[in-house]
């Protein structure tokens, strides 16, 4: 894993869209992992900013998600190995939930205010 994380929690900001933790300047660097063909931060820290939050709790470290009971528990079974917020609290741009929609995808925000 590439990833490496500053040790002060106020630098670090969480995808609204899958928790994935990186530092904004990660994300700008290099996007969401799991979701920058939709949300398409690479590049631009306007884009960071609107589709992460600094606000969450808790992480967890996911090294083999596709065999691992909490990153299902998590809904992060499908996405990349890596360091996910348990509780990320925001809202997705507009722009984001209609893409969705177009897709087809059900959004679950993951604030804890869907219960599956």
């Amino acid at each position: 894993m590439s990833q490496i994380l500053p040790l002060d929690k106020k630098q670090l900001r969480a995808c609204l869209l899958c928790s994935l933790i990186k530092n904004a300047s990660q994300f700008r660097a290099n996007g969401c992992e799991n979701c920058d063909d939709i949300l398409q931060m690479r590049g631009s820290m306007d884009r960071v900013l609107e589709c992460t939050s600094p606000k969450f709790e808790g992480c967890i470290t996911s090294m083999q998600p596709e065999h691992s009971w909490v990153a299902k528990w998590q809904r992060i079974n499908k996405f990349h190995e890596g360091i996910y917020a348990i509780v990320v609290y925001g809202r997705i741009p507009d722009d984001v939930e209609d893409e969705l929609d177009r897709r087809g995808i059900t959004f679950k925000p993951r604030d804890g205010s869907v219960k599956e």
